[in-house]
Order: structure tokens, then sequence, then C-alpha cells
């Protein structure tokens, strides 16, 4: 696991640039953690997508509970401190790391996977360098299943954009795990929304 399955360079949107400092701490805590994570959320869809405006970042590590004191540890030696007082128990309770990055002041959430589809999607990361960083990020399809669980109105347009960059997905590993979890979040049309949107 941590080895990415593809290279490439993508240009450096305006839109990211002020999360490029913040972005390269929370790659180098990925990398602390034998790239057991990915970068996810709304930068990963600027990235495999069309870029946006985002105002925070998100990742995802495979990390059980019981090591949330180091992993506290490791970001604050990168500059991502907690920003609520509690943060490792809301951790605890929530499966969800609330951090900021010190001289940013952006906030960075990292979740803590533990489902077969986390699993699979992070030991299928791709590496992408952007702005002269090295990051793992999801593929396209991972991506797109995460964005439709989440499923707000942001997400949905974040599926049409990185379907529009990428024209030719794996649909049946998307339908696969999205009527997975639409079966769990009892929404059983979930797949018919997305796939319009694919």
């Amino acid at each position: 696991m941590g080895q990415a399955k593809k290279h490439s360079s993508r240009e450096l949107p305006e839109a990211i640039t002020p999360l490029l400092e913040p972005l390269a701490a929370l790659q180098r805590v990925l990398e602390r953690y034998e790239n057991h994570g990915l970068i996810i959320g709304g930068i990963a869809a600027s990235l495999l997508g069309k870029p946006r405006l985002t105002a925070d970042l998100d990742a995802v590590i495979l990390l059980s509970i019981d090591e949330l004191p180091g992993l506290i540890d490791t970001c604050s030696k990168e500059g991502l401190t907690p920003r609520i007082s509690e943060a490792e128990t809301f951790a605890r309770k929530h499966r969800v790391l609330l951090l900021q990055h010190d001289s940013s002041k952006i906030n960075v959430d990292i979740s803590l996977g533990i489902l077969p589809f986390e699993m699979e999607m992070v030991d299928r990361g791709q590496r992408i360098t952007v702005g002269g960083i090295q990051v793992r990020l999801p593929t396209p399809e991972d991506l797109i299943i995460m964005k439709a669980i989440a499923h707000r109105p942001k997400d949905l347009s974040d599926i049409s954009s990185v379907a529009a960059v990428h024209p030719n997905l794996d649909r049946e590993r998307i339908r696969f795990w999205v009527e997975q979890f639409g079966d769990v979040l009892d929404y059983p049309g979930l797949w018919k929304e997305v796939e319009k949107l694919l």
C-alpha cells in the first residue's frame, strides 16, 4: 500500500495558490505515515476536475483511534494544530481530527478511514505534482464515489466537473460502490442521480 499507481503533473490553478503551503504540510503528514492516506475534498476536485474555490483542506488516513495522540503530535510538527479544545475527544467520537494550519489559518480536516472502500481508495491512489509538490489523490472514480456519498450541491457539481475532464471513467466501479452506499444510506435512487452527471 502507499505506492501511487500513476504520476502526472498539473498546472497550478490560481484558486489553489493560497492552499499550497498547508497542502504541502498535509502531504508531509501523509508521508510520515507511509502514504496510507490521500488528499480528498474540494482540493482534489479542483485538481482532478475544474478548479474551484475551496476554503479548507481534507484528507483521509488509515489509522486506528488509538493512534490519534501520535497523529496529533505529527501534525503539530508540521504546523497543523487542533482548532478546538477537545480535538482528540471529538476525533474519537466522530473519526475526524479538526486542525488549522498555523501560518495560513486554513482549516484542515483529517478523517480516520476504516471502511473497505476507503482502504481500496487509498491503495488505488495516484500521485500528481502541482506547484512543485507531489500529492496523493484518489482516482477520479473514487473521488466521484466520495462526492456521491456527501451529496451536497457542490459535490454533485464536482462530479460533473471530474466526469467532464475524465471521459473514460470506470463506470462499473462507480456504480458498484454508489449502489452499496445508496443501500446503507437508504437512498436507492442515488446511482440513477449520479449516473446522469457522468
